[in-house]
This record gives structure tokens, sequence and C-alpha cells, in this order.
């Protein structure tokens, strides 16, 4: 996975949805009043579907469920894979934000390179992390399988 904790490339996703020269991928735009989604969208053989707007955002591939945000979230280069998953976040109120993880695995969960200690993922394999971001508008996130 990529590093994120030197860069600072935060910026609302204006298309939706798009690939990174790093091959991560950048969705979301949390500044909609209206619900608004993007289908099939290819990424590296696989098709992904963001719905995005003040409320929530959502990322979908190959039909299955990746991430959610409540509220909406702008996401930056977002990197997923066995081990784990990488990505920056943009809002403007604390935000529950949902990942799509391997069922019942321990994971260590990283908030702006600070460990926040272990978490498990549930039965159906989704994480749950909150964070402020109403006080500081930014995270950087790194969830890695234990």
């Amino acid at each position: 996975m990529t590093s994120l904790w030197h860069k600072k490339i935060m910026a609302i996703v204006k298309d939706l949805i798009r690939k990174e020269e790093d091959e991560t991928l950048s969705f979301g735009d949390y500044t909609l009043t209206v619900k608004t989604k993007k289908s099939d969208f290819e990424f590296n053989g696989d098709l992904y579907k963001v719905k995005t707007f003040q409320e929530i955002t959502k990322l979908e591939k190959n039909g299955m469920f990746v991430y959610e945000s409540i509220p909406g979230t702008a996401v930056n280069q977002f990197s997923m894979d066995g081990s784990g998953v990488e990505f920056s976040v943009e809002g403007t109120q604390d935000t529950q934000i949902t990942l799509g993880l391997e069922p019942e695995k321990d994971f260590d969960v990283f908030i702006n390179n600070l460990s926040v200690g272990v978490m498990r993922s549930n039965l159906g394999g989704k994480l749950v992390i909150s964070l402020d971001l109403a006080s500081t508008k930014e995270a950087s996130v790194k969830v890695s399988a234990l």
C-alpha cells in the first residue's frame, strides 16, 4: 500500500470517482445536496459503484460493500489489498466510517499515524471507525490485518 502520511492531496472528487496516478482511487463529494451515483467504473479489472452526497458516501466493488461514511465524505488515495486498507478522508462533521473487510479478524487501526488500538471486524466483515472531522476536517486512516 502507498503511505499517505507525508502526502497532502485533499479535495472533493467532483467527478465522483477517479483513478489516481499512484494506482489508488479517489471518490465522494460531501458538498452535494442530492444523492448522486456513478456505476460501472472500471479499475484494475473490477467494477466500482459510488453513491455520494451530504448524508452518505458509499463505495461498492463488483456489487460488494467496501466503504460507507455517514455523513458523506471525500476519500482520496484509497488503497485496499489483502493486508488492509489505507486512505485520506475529508469531511465537515463527526463521521462514522464502515469498512468491508475479512470477517471476524483483528486489525490494527491508525488515525493520522497514531495507533488507536486493535479492532475486530464483525461476522459480516464490517469494521466501524469514528472520526472527529468537525474539528480537523481531514484524517489519514490505515487499517492493517494482524
